[in-house]
């Protein structure tokens, strides 16, 4: 990913803080001689392990990307949030061009299948807990054994560690804080939700 030292990610912290509160990530796998593998689906970031982390996650049995991990020398994961494009009318400086904001990170590694048992059940709790909210939290342990036992034969659990990573918050910090205080009123004043959150992000990064 192009990323110019002044919208890189400071830190790996700042990179998972982001992979977590975007965690709906796209999933690339290479195939040789065939276009990419590609899903949609949601990863699990664990900073404790590896210098970089590890993402964990599972797809349907009947898609056929799990079959290229192994063939596979790596993958990215990538995590996009909010993203708008910017007027040059929004600045204050009188000669400028239209560009597009947006933060990304890339989580670069192989993916592995996990076949025990004992992890892909703890992998699905910690998912089902990590998403569920209210006051009576639906958990995999409702589900008769039988039940379990049939849906968890329908999906791949996999791990990647993550052996690269890659985070770009392109949010107008080489511009003057004029510019900068126009980029942000400009995408307030849209009205659309996912430009408010940018001008968000663009006054107050890196607290995502």
């Amino acid at each position: 990913m192009y990323t110019p030292d002044a919208f890189r990610m400071a830190s790996v912290a700042d990179c998972h803080a982001w992979m977590r509160q975007h965690s709906f990530a796209t999933l690339v796998t290479p195939v040789s001689g065939h276009p990419p593998a590609i899903t949609h689906l949601p990863l699990m970031v664990d900073a404790e392990q590896d210098e970089f982390g590890v993402l964990r996650g599972h797809v349907a049995r009947a898609n056929p990307h799990w079959r290229e991990f192994a063939a596979s020398a790596s993958s990215v994961a990538i995590f996009q949030g909010p993203h708008a494009y910017i007027s040059p009318r929004w600045y204050a400086a009188k000669v400028a061009v239209p560009t597009w904001n947006y933060v990304a990170v890339h989580a670069h590694g192989r993916p592995e299948i996990v076949d025990d048992p004992g992890e892909v059940r703890a992998f699905l709790e910690q998912l089902a807990e990590r998403y569920e909210s209210g006051s009576e939290p639906w958990r995999v342990a409702e589900l008769p054994r039988e039940v379990y036992r049939e849906l968890s034969a329908g999906i791949v659990c996999f791990s990647m560690v993550i052996d690269r990573l890659e985070g770009k918050a392109k949010l107008g910090q080489n511009r003057s804080a004029a510019d900068q205080a126009g980029l942000q009123a400009g995408l307030e004043g849209t009205g659309d939700p996912f430009a408010a959150r940018l001008a968000h992000l663009s006054r107050d990064w890196p607290a995502v």
